[in-house]
């Protein structure tokens, strides 16, 4: 619901530490695993290359197909867990293996991208944003 705060750190802290939970992407030279950090508890959902019910479908377990293999299973599991946006700071470039699995990723219905918390508007505020608990019909 977008009230609970984001954790900001010390000002002298790395950058890239406000988020709710955040997409990592681990290659190794034989797996590739894909998880979900939340920002207290830790890895909360996971996918792997090297998981039986991937690797018996898979030629190869590190090449493009694994990546786009993995980012639809990834997907379906945040979906299925009640996930739907998550911040990311992975860089691809055009055409890479990692640009693909990102693809897959929000084909798969994730934004990769966490909206901004909910501020409550002062009185004499004059822009009151929408509150997300709240519906509004058209």
């Amino acid at each position: 619901m977008r009230i609970a705060r984001k954790p900001d750190g010390y000002h002298l802290d790395k950058p890239g530490r406000k988020f709710w939970h955040k997409l990592v992407l681990t290659p190794s030279n034989r797996t590739v695993k894909a998880e979900v950090v939340h920002y207290i508890n830790g890895p909360i959902i996971e996918a792997k290359t090297s998981e039986k019910a991937l690797r018996n479908q898979l030629y190869s377990m590190t090449d493009t197909c694994a990546y786009i293999n993995l980012g639809k299973v990834f997907a379906q599991r945040c979906l299925e867990c009640g996930i739907t946006e998550m911040h990311c700071d992975i860089e691809s470039g055009k055409g890479e293996k990692v640009e693909k699995f990102l693809e897959q990723v929000v084909k798969g219905g994730i934004q990769l991208k966490e909206v901004d918390v909910y501020k409550k508007p002062l009185p004499w505020d004059q822009h009151r944003p929408e509150k997300p608990w709240e519906v509004i019909e058209e």
